[in-house]
């Protein structure tokens, strides 16, 4: 491999777009892979790749926006008869099924309560509103690639009154020094597990550790932003309920490693937690039926929690396979980031535009049916010219793929290249 890391990557999209939604597509508006988009025909062209990447037959990763209501909803169907919910009574206000999942989290996790909420966003506004009422501090330490701080549009400070302040800017966690050296006070200190937009890193298990100890120097209470922490169990080496006991808070969602429809789950002390459920009304989170994303939720936890560590195996093979079949093919600078990924997902730069590279990967899948790169992304402000960044993600479909097939894949997306 040639070359280093680049300046940090910013996503100027959040997931949902980086996965790009479904949606009906009239065969009329298809655009092709090279044909000119005009403004009016974007939407055309991002179902056009959805579809065209949903439907191929062969992939690395099935990402929770592939497929169609239909199919999402009849697997969903299927799976909640033989776990025995088929014929449970629907929830109200976040009673049933919901109670169940928030027990079974609070559960896998270690901890003595959760809570369930309809994003994310609000689940981590909510704790990080709960812990500043106690610490008697707003102001919360987070690294500046952090989600709150990247794709939520300042709702820290415009909706909850928390201001933020960035032990460090280096593309991983912050160290135990930076956070115990900082200048200014702050009330929490929250932690990204792993650090999706610097290549979904993860410190070791002993600096995750020293990090905790040196915010608890600080009386400060650390919150963990776990929205992928279900697949970070194979790097430390360590059980998800010994990490998250690591932290006095954390926030885990069901839609990303977990392929579930919506939502996420908030765990931390009872007092805490109940604190939350008024939050959550007052954030118009008490939605009437959830049964769905709390069915699709544990389905996640049946199905896809237990195959985390294969997939986390696999994509190390595949990383290894794409570095190999970019440095025999002469491509001259390319990075894969981490060089062992920490997690099942990892990102991949090429020194091409973006527009150039996603249009090679939509004709590979268009041509044969086979689907290793998606969309690729223009770095953010301050990241460097010229070049442009995808993510990898290995899942289930991914696990029948050999050293030889990833290879052989990214050997024809370069031809493509020109």
């Amino acid at each position: 491999m040639n070359g280093t890391h680049p300046v940090n990557p910013v996503n100027p999209e959040d997931d949902a777009e980086t996965v790009e939604p479904t949606g009906p597509m009239d065969p009329a508006d298809t655009v092709g892979p090279t044909d000119p988009v005009e403004p009016s025909d974007e939407e055309a062209a991002r179902l056009h790749r959805l579809k065209v990447w949903s439907e191929a037959p062969r992939k690395l990763g099935q990402n929770s926006m592939d497929g169609t209501v239909g199919s999402r909803l009849r697997e969903l169907t299927a799976w909640a008869e033989a776990a025995g919910y088929g014929e449970s009574a629907l929830d109200t206000y976040g009673n049933g099924v919901v109670e169940v999942l928030e027990r079974r989290v609070a559960a896998e996790l270690g901890h003595p309560a959760a809570v369930f909420f309809p994003t994310g966003t609000m689940a981590q506004q909510v704790a990080l509103r709960c812990w500043a009422g106690r610490t008697g501090s707003p102001v919360v330490a987070l690294h500046p690639l952090g989600h709150p701080e990247v794709h939520e549009n300042g709702a820290f400070g415009a909706v909850s009154g928390l201001r933020t302040v960035h032990p460090t800017d280096a593309p991983r966690l912050p160290a135990a020094e930076e956070v115990r050296d900082h200048p200014e006070p702050f009330g929490a200190l929250m932690l990204e597990l792993p650090l999706r937009d610097a290549g979904f890193v993860l410190p070791t298990w002993e600096e995750l550790t020293e990090v905790v100890e040196a915010a608890r120097e600080r009386d400060a209470v650390v919150h963990f932003d776990g929205a992928r922490l279900w697949e970070c169990a194979t790097h430390f080496g360590r059980p998800l309920a010994e990490i998250a006991g690591l932290a006095d808070s954390v926030y885990v969602s069901f839609y990303k490693s977990l392929n579930g429809m919506s939502g996420a789950v908030l765990v931390g002390p009872e007092d805490v937690m109940e604190e939350a459920r008024i939050w959550r009304h007052r954030y118009g989170g008490m939605i009437f039926q959830q049964y769905p994303a709390a069915l699709s939720a544990l389905r996640g936890l049946d199905v896809e929690l237990p195959r985390l560590p294969s997939y986390v195996a696999h994509a190390r093979m595949v990383a290894d396979a794409v570095r190999e079949a970019f440095a025999e093919a002469g491509t001259g600078w390319f990075r894969v980031h981490p060089e062992e990924p920490h997690t099942h997902q990892f990102q991949v730069w090429l020194p091409y535009a973006a527009e150039t590279l996603t249009a090679a990967a939509l004709a590979q899948t268009e041509e044969t049916g086979t689907v290793l790169f998606r969309r690729w992304f223009t770095p953010g402000a301050g990241g460097p010219p010229g070049v442009s960044f995808t993510e990898l993600t290995v899942t289930a479909p991914g696990l029948e793929w050999t050293a030889e097939d990833v290879r052989a894949a990214a050997r024809d997306f370069l031809g493509r290249l020109g």
